[in-house]
């Protein structure tokens, strides 16, 4: 990766960065190789305006979106408002953990020096600005590194279970893509929710899904779900790419299936079009077929927090990178080896 420094015009020694400079990885073109468009700059700290915080970054999580905002790929995420030709965000990174640096206003309800976790606009840097409503206390019993694996996986866990799946205790729950970021979440939240949690996985990640208190493991290599004969009253496909008519055969008449995930190599769509078949086939079917956009907001993080500190939740963090590591911390993710979340730390 290129540092870019700041030198002085005779070719002396490299100028350090004062209080008002910052290092940040940076981004002015979209593409999929990370090597190639992302570089270590030294660029100015940012200013937040009257409803943020600023947020001295101790660690950031990566997650697949991550890849997606980075690449521009699918199309689709260009058309949503991050840039058409460009990253308008030139920061990447949205998970953040760290200590608050500076408030505008104090109804904000954070002040300098506390322990914070959540959103971000651009976490792969020294300092980034946050929504104060997208932030909370961080959780006591974690480190920064844990804290930043959480907000976007687990609330995406949180939210997709909860207020769309509907999970009640004794309920069956099918977890495909349970040893991902979210599918980590996943599994320990449906369990605190009272269900019988199966986690699908790959044959290496079948002991950690275990670990993460999955009832029943299925290696998807060996053996096919879809098969089994058993009925799920709740499936959450996080990582899988099945026919929507194999995922509704192991569905119960009156379950609820939600896709958040399902990777292909479609530039426009990029798998979006499973999600909404689904949603265009629930209003003439018993089941419950669909897909969902996270909400980042304070008010789950508080949620997530106590079912951390309760013991209930644990971070699965599989690896740590810095900053100037973050292009193989992003190859390793696209390349699905990791278990669980990777993290940056800054």
């Amino acid at each position: 990766m290129k540092i870019d420094q700041l030198n002085d015009p005779l070719g002396a020694a490299p100028v350090t960065a004062d209080k008002q400079t910052m290092t940040a990885v940076t981004q002015d073109e979209y593409g999929t190789a990370p090597e190639n468009v992302l570089q270590l700059s030294e660029i100015d700290k940012p200013e937040i305006a009257d409803d943020e915080v600023l947020v001295r970054v101790e660690a950031a999580g990566v997650d697949r979106g991550t890849w997606h905002l980075m690449a521009g790929l699918p199309y689709l995420v260009r058309d949503a408002g991050y840039g058409i030709r460009a990253p308008k965000t030139r920061i990447p990174g949205l998970d953040v953990a760290g200590t608050v640096e500076a408030v505008v206003k104090d109804a904000c309800g954070f002040a300098p020096g506390d322990e914070v976790f959540g959103i971000s606009n651009g976490s792969f840097a020294e300092y980034a600005c946050a929504p104060a409503g997208k932030l909370a206390p961080k959780p006591a019993n974690l480190s920064f590194e844990q804290a930043a694996a959480v907000p976007v996986s687990a609330l995406t866990a949180l939210q997709g279970l909860r207020d769309q799946g509907k999970v009640q205790p004794g309920q069956k729950v099918l977890i495909v893509g349970a040893s991902g970021g979210v599918g980590s979440y996943a599994v320990q939240i449906a369990k605190s929710l009272g269900a019988e949690v199966t986690g699908v996985c790959s044959t290496s990640k079948v002991d950690m899904v275990r670990d993460l208190g999955a009832d029943r493991v299925v290696d998807y290599t060996r053996d096919d779900f879809t098969e089994s004969g058993t009925l799920y009253d709740v499936i959450l496909d996080i990582g899988g790419n099945r026919r929507l008519s194999d995922l509704r055969r192991v569905l119960a008449p009156e379950g609820r299936l939600i896709i958040v995930g399902g990777e292909t190599d479609g530039r426009w769509l990029g798998g979006v079009d499973r999600q909404v078949r689904a949603l265009m086939l629930s209003p003439f079917v018993g089941q419950k077929l669909g897909t969902f956009v996270s909400s980042e907001n304070g008010a789950d993080l508080v949620a997530l927090t106590e079912l951390i500190e309760s013991g209930k939740v644990t971070p699965a963090v599989d690896r740590t990178y810095t900053l100037d590591e973050v292009p193989e911390a992003i190859r390793y993710l696209k390349d699905g080896q990791a278990r669980g979340k990777i993290v940056i730390t800054v």
